[in-house]
């Protein structure tokens, strides 16, 4: 499912409260790692993360690769963070916007 401009922008404002709950450091992205990260997108569907200095990946590349192992959307990236969003199937938390055409 593609996020929408404005599900994006929904999204964005829901995580600026949001805390950093996945560091990505210098052994980059583990088996542990990804297990954390669907565990998270499954309790909360909205999770933010950062990748640290020493890490030999960017944001955009960090996330971008979790998102396709998990089947998650990427909301956004900002210099070392980044949100990503699946929505739980059998418990929605958060309800998105709808377009409206």
């Amino acid at each position: 499912m593609a996020l929408t401009s404005k599900q994006r922008a929904q999204l964005r404002g829901i995580a600026m409260n949001e805390d950093t709950i996945v560091q990505i450091g210098k052994g980059g992205i583990s088996d542990n790692t990804l297990i954390q990260v669907q565990d998270a997108l499954k309790a909360r569907e909205l999770i933010k993360g950062r990748v640290l200095e020493n890490s030999l990946l960017t944001a955009g590349e960090a996330a971008e690769t979790l998102a396709e192992a998990c089947g998650a959307e990427v909301v956004q990236t900002i210099g070392s963070k980044f949100v990503l969003y699946k929505r739980n199937a059998k418990e929605p938390k958060i309800a998105l916007v709808k377009d409206k055409k």
